[in-house]
């Protein structure tokens, strides 16, 4: 839905030729409201401590692909809210995919994932996404349990938000927990004054919600008595009844959404009065109305929205410009305006380890697809919440749902889902906040890609108005050389950066030329402009309790599953070491092996070990940030994890390994600071007698150079590192190597790709290997066409 069709319906009004408070305040929302929000997808909905979470995240700008960002905060937190990983996910078109790596020590409980754009932290938190991820581990004291008490609360809402004597009215009846909710729940309405008499009695369509209608009469009290599937009860009071007022009535269908609107004993007709609809915001329908005789209705059409389905907010305004009446509904229930995938060919075998693919058409008018391939075990088990959920219903509401996902699935009941937004209200903007003329404090505003502040600094002092030289190198790259003034504050600004490889930035002065300039005395930062915000708020409550374990730990299934493929990849790892250790057997002594010679002593001179020499080897890592950084991917087994202090921790085979520097025992943020044109040899270690696992990094050594920087005489420090977007991790699509034993292989995630392209020749293919055990596979594939068009498919394919 690209654009909001607008519809003015104007009866029996006289023109108006001055602009009134509502006329100021649509346009202070068509102004100053833009806002985003985020659904995120991960490859499972739980996970073992050493498992990767894979997730790709979608940002909107009301139901389309959001445009006003290229920057999106993923952050990992424990329970306790401490911040364990965070990511710099690289936006295009709304998108951006990145993956976490748990540690194998990570306690067994509760862990959230925050996700946000920079421009996003101008408006309230409780818009940012956090999402609940279940971790087990099995060595862990305690246990993730679902918790069978459910301390729940109801509260009842009017339709339009009035209770008028005489005058039907439709309520919803909203439950809210912070755990567990009730599995079902009934409940009875009663007047105060004669309680054993039940005037309606109602069932609850499911977990959130339930309704029921009444004709109150003037005087009395009425209240709804809630009771859940194990006895417990609740006693609400419902508004009072008024002897007069406006009453709004909605019903929403395939063809619009109808209102009619009843002024009940008034002093007066009413006049002048006001019907807006809004959509995200932004004003798509208005009716004014010079006078309210009985009873109104109209039709509003599905094109205000493009016959798209979204959310609309009707607000009803008195001659005064006064809210006096609003409801939420959504448009076109049942008929949700997705596409399916145009699948034209799949070879899908269920024998074990069988290669299969499915095919999408390359005449589609989709291009980029989202596809995950889990194995479907056949448990049906309810989805607790998708794209469709996040877009229409959880991301623009903060009050915690039950499986949101069940009001856009196949069989949903649109009578619950109406039921739900009788119960909600519209937050992400207050229409009497918007009526005084209040605007939102704009403190990020939405800038594309990354940008740094430079900071020159000669002789202990900034370099104000004065003319530099900055050398810009990627990776390998030559550097890109380019003449700067620093700033009345001595600063030097590069902006729109979208790099996902580490930027070397060097610092020259007084040079027209070349690299060869005066460095002296010269040291340069470079600071992000913009970074991750402090989570301030509180995590949403889950359905899971911490538990003693007990001495046989039972896990989930999954669980199980995920712990023994972590088992297999180490065996597979494992493999790959012994390979490279035979190819080194009977070789004469190099250049390589005679630095190891010379640098490590006894206890580090292993033969399970992995060397990289800086001396005889251009090991091309002048661009990287730091030694950890360049390691990553480079040694089978070793994989990293981030400090609080942002620096990479190494891990071997999901054990924390031991860091040296010299042979001396130190730490990841000491490593992070040392310049990597001083280091002369890295060695990993593997399961050494002595020293166990290990990376022992060692320095240059009397008139030793680097072969990269051979003409350099000294180290300078004028250079700064900056990192960029963290670059996603590739999801390895092959088969187990037939030379390593795996007696199961119980891969859950069998395909994952966030950005499969289409191609003008070839059809785009999901391709994947079976696993030991799966017959039948759930398949998810998400994308969007040029207009926003949604193609959402997830179905059962065998």
């Amino acid at each position: 839905m690209k654009n909001i069709f607008c519809v003015l319906l104007l009866s029996m009004v006289q023109p108006i030729m001055a602009q009134t408070k509502l006329d100021k305040a649509l346009t202070n929302l068509e102004n100053n409201y833009d806002q985003e929000k985020v659904y995120l997808l991960t490859d499972k909905s739980q996970y073992a401590a050493g498992d990767k979470i894979w997730f790709k995240s979608f940002i909107f700008d009301g139901y389309n692909r959001s445009p006003l960002s290229t920057t999106l905060f993923v952050e990992l937190y424990s329970s306790d809210k401490k911040l364990i990983d965070w990511k710099t996910v690289l936006l295009t078109n709304g998108e951006g995919s990145g993956d976490f790596q748990l540690k194998e020590d990570l306690p067994e409980q509760v862990y959230f994932v925050r996700a946000y754009t920079p421009y996003m932290t101008n408006f309230s938190e409780d818009f940012q996404i956090v999402k609940t991820i279940p971790v087990y581990n099995p060595n862990s004291t305690e246990s993730l349990a679902v918790s069978k008490s459910s301390d729940w609360s109801a509260k009842a809402s009017p339709e339009g938000g009035s209770l008028i004597n005489g005058i039907p009215t439709k309520f919803a009846i909203r439950i809210s927990t912070t755990n567990s909710f009730p599995e079902n729940w009934t409940g009875k309405v009663i007047d105060a004054q004669n309680p054993n008499t039940p005037i309606t009695t109602f069932k609850s369509f499911d977990k959130n919600v339930a309704s029921f209608t009444i004709t109150p009469a003037a005087g009395k009290k009425y209240q709804a008595i809630i009771q859940d599937n194990n006895g417990k009860k609740q006693t609400i009071d419902l508004p009072q009844v008024a002897d007069n007022g406006i009453h709004l009535e909605v019903q929403s269908s395939k063809e619009g959404i109808k209102y009619t609107l009843k002024g009940v004993n008034l002093k007066q007709q009413p006049q002048d009065y006001k019907i807006v609809g809004t959509i995200n915001n932004h004003l798509a329908y208005r009716a004014n109305i010079k006078q309210l005789t009985g009873e109104i209705s109209s039709l509003i059409p599905t094109k205000i929205s493009n016959g798209a389905n979204a959310i609309l907010q009707l607000a009803i305004f008195d001659e005064n410009d006064n809210l006096v009446a609003q409801r939420l509904c959504f448009i076109k229930p049942g008929d949700l305006k997705i596409e399916k995938a145009d699948i034209v060919a799949q070879s899908l075998k269920p024998t074990p380890r069988s290669f299969n693919s499915i095919d999408l058409s390359p005449e589609s008018y989709f291009k980029n697809y989202t596809v995950l391939v889990n194995e479907d075990d056949g448990s049906n088990t309810p989805e607790e919440e998708n794209l469709l959920s996040g877009l229409w219903l959880t991301g623009d509401f903060t009050d915690r749902i039950d499986r949101p996902a069940q009001y856009f699935s196949k069989n949903a009941n649109t009578e619950a889902l109406d039921a739900l937004l009788i119960s909600e209200k519209w937050k992400r903007f207050d229409w009497n906040s918007v009526l005084t003329g209040a605007t939102p404090s704009i403190k990020s505003n939405s800038s594309k890609y990354l940008s740094y502040k430079v900071k020159p600094i000669k002789n202990n002092a900034l370099m104000v108005n004065s003319n530099v030289i900055l050398a810009v190198r990627m990776g390998k790259n030559e550097p890109s050389i380019t003449p700067f003034k620093t700033d009345q504050n001595g600063y030097i600004y590069l902006n729109e950066l979208n790099n996902d490889e580490p930027l070397s930035v060097s610092l020259y002065a007084n040079s027209e030329k070349n690299q060869e300039s005066s460095t002296d005395n010269l040291f340069v930062t470079a600071e992000p402009l913009i970074n991750p915000t402090e989570f301030k708020g509180s995590f949403p409550g889950t359905k899971y309790t911490l538990v003693k374990a007990s001495g046989n730990k039972t896990l989930p299934p999954s669980i199980s599953r995920a712990i023994n493929t972590q088992k297999n990849n180490k065996k597979i790892e494992s493999a790959d070491i012994e390979i490279e250790q035979v190819k080194l057997v009977g070789k004469k002594k190099d250049p390589k092996e005679e630095l190891d010679k010379q640098l490590s002593t006894g206890m580090f001179s292993s033969m399970n070990s992995t060397v990289f020499d800086f001396v005889n080897e251009d090991q091309h890592a002048t661009g990287s940030s730091n030694i950890l950084d360049w390691l990553q991917g480079r040694a089978a087994g070793l994989t990293f994890q981030r400090n609080n202090s942002g620096a990479n921790v190494p891990y071997i085979r999901g054990q924390q390994a031991k860091l040296y520097l010299d042979e001396v025992l130190t730490d990841a943020s000491m490593i992070a600071n040392l310049p990597v044109t001083n280091i002369a040899m890295v060695k990993i270690i593997k399961n050494s007698g002595l020293l166990g696992d290990a990376v022992a990094i060692y320095t240059m050594r009397g008139d030793m150079k680097t072969k990269s920087n051979a003409k350099e005489t000294k180290q300078n420090n004028n250079s700064a590192i900056i990192k960029g977007y963290d670059k996603p991790s590739e999801f390895l699509v092959e088969m187990l190597d037939e030379n390593v034993k795996i007696d199961n292989d119980s891969r859950e995630t069998l395909y994952w790709n966030p950005n499969l392209f289409d191609s003008d020749y070839v059809p785009p293919r999901i391709k994947f290997f079976n696993n030991d055990s799966a017959k039948q596979y759930k398949v998810l594939i998400i994308s969007f066409d040029e207009d926003d068009n949604i193609l959402y498919d997830q179905q059962i394919l065998k």
